[in-house]
Order: structure tokens, then sequence, then C-alpha cells
């Protein structure tokens, strides 16, 4: 165990393995059918939830993790260090962030813990999360740890395309992406986080031009240390996109996620994700494409 401990929430969606190499601690976020709750990923699993989704008449609903799960992961890590950094999913898309902070209240043991807003969700959040784990493991302290995982807030960015932005108005996390709404609700819209919000991109008429629209993104940056493909439901379409990267990026670690049940509650089973750790190289304008 490194001598900084590094714990996030399961909208990380850290690949289990990545999460176990690094020795990250994911506190799970909790999904709701109707009076059924389940710990985000281990309790249903991926398959079991979008099979669910599909078939359920109740829509999910879902919460966040209990201050005992981060206050009872806390103390068990202080059995072997006397220093935690928490990276949290965005404040604006959840109060995670505020129970991961009331939760050190709540240990039975003397610690030192660093809450930080990650103001990001999903790889964003997981590469942050990665850059920390990697850090502490090479024996940085907590204050550079905390440095490299601010850094890191800066140099990470996504783009999600969905076949509807259904799941995400019902939810209430549509933020600005609300422009989106009406007719749009079945083209295939594209969306970021600017500031911790959800906000409108673009949107294209097909799932290819979609899917081609993450990749040119992606292809956008300098200095790419990381990129991840995320899916709900479409392993093959992620693995295809995956081998394009491959092409372009030979060298760098590609990683392959599952969206979670909490992030799939909000997007439907339609969704995929690419996210960058690197340098932006030109500024890209924020278009609305009619075509």
């Amino acid at each position: 165990m490194p001598n900084v401990a590094i714990v996030t929430d399961s909208v990380a969606d850290l690949p289990p393995q990545v999460a176990e190499e690094l020795e990250i601690t994911v506190v799970p976020l909790v999904v709701r059918f109707d009076t059924e709750s389940y710990l985000d990923g281990l309790e249903l699993s991926p398959d079991q939830f979008y099979e669910k989704l599909r078939n359920s008449k109740i829509l999910p609903a879902t919460s966040v993790p209990p201050l005992a799960a981060f206050s009872n992961a806390y103390d068990k890590l202080a059995e072997k260090t006397n220093e935690i950094v928490v990276i949290s999913l965005t404040s604006k898309l959840s109060a995670t962030y505020q129970v991961a902070l009331e939760a050190v209240g709540l240990m039975k043991k003397q610690c030192r813990v660093e809450v930080l807003d990650s103001q990001w969700a999903v790889m964003a959040q997981g590469f942050i999360a990665i850059a920390a784990a990697r850090a502490a493991q090479s024996g940085a302290s907590i204050d550079e740890v905390l440095g490299i995982a601010r850094h890191t807030m800066r140099r990470v960015d996504m783009r999600a395309a969905f076949d509807t932005l259904e799941y995400l108005e019902r939810g209430g996390r549509i933020g600005k992406a609300q422009a989106f709404l009406g007719s749009l609700l079945k083209v295939n819209p594209i969306i970021g986080i600017r500031d911790g919000e959800v906000y409108p991109v673009a949107r294209e008429r097909s799932r290819a031009k979609a899917v081609d629209h993450l990749y040119t993104f992606a292809t956008g940056f300098g200095n790419v240390e990381g990129l991840a493909v995320e899916y709900a439901t479409d392993l093959d379409e992620a693995n295809r996109l995956v081998e394009r990267f491959h092409s372009n990026y030979p060298q760098i670690p590609i990683y392959l996620s599952r969206a979670s049940p909490v992030i799939g509650t909000h997007t439907g089973p339609g969704l995929i994700v690419v996210t960058v750790f690197g340098d932006r190289q030109a500024s890209v304008s924020i278009k609305c494409n009619s075509h």
C-alpha cells in the first residue's frame, strides 16, 4: 500500500483490473428499481442492469453512497496509511462529493483525508484517479498527489454520443444540453462536460457520424497519455473504435470501459463515450450542426 491511498466512486467507470492494479478503492453509488436497491456494479452487473432497463416498466433512479460507505472505506485504509485522497464525481451532477466530505467526520481513526471535486465523471474522472494513484505508488507526498490530480483535471476531456437524451432529461442531469430537447430526442446528440456540467456539443444524423465525431474529437489532441472508450451495450462498436485509435496511437494505453448502471440510468443503453488525457492542439468551436 502506498503512503497515500486513493479513493474514487463508481461513476469513474474504472475497469476493475485497473482499480485493482493501482490499489484504488471504489465506493459504489446506488441504483434503485422501485423498492429494490443495488450497489452500482457490485450487486447489479451492467448486463443485468441493461436487461432490466429494457424490460422494466419502472424507471430506475440513483442515489449517493451512504455516509458509512465512505467512512468505512476511510477507516479500513487508515489501518495501513495516514493519508487519503478522494477523487469525487462532479458536485454539479451529484451530492457524492458532499457525502465523501461529511464522512471524514465519522471516521474512527485519525487520518488526513483530502476530498477533491474532480468536476468530471466517467473515465475523465477515472484518469484523474489513475494519475493520482500512479503518483502515490511512485512515492509522492499527499500534496504532490493533489497537485498532480488538479493538473490532470485540466488535461482531460470527453465526448458522449447517445441514441436519445430522454434518460438524461428524466434524470434531471441534462444541464445546458436541454437546448437539444424537443425534436432532437431522436437525433444522435453529442454532449461534453464543462465546469462540472453537461453541455451540448453537436448533433449528428446517424450513429456512424456520431462515432466519427468522437474519433475526430480525440485525434485533435497532442501529447496524448491515455484514451478510453466506454460503452453501455454495444461491445463490438466500442472495440471497432478502440482499433481505430490503436492505429493512431500505437504506444498509448487505450482503456475499454463499461458504463456503470448509475451512468446507464441517466444515458440509456445507446451510450458510447470517448475520453482523452492529453493537450488540446487547437481550440474547437462548439456548434450544433443541422446537416
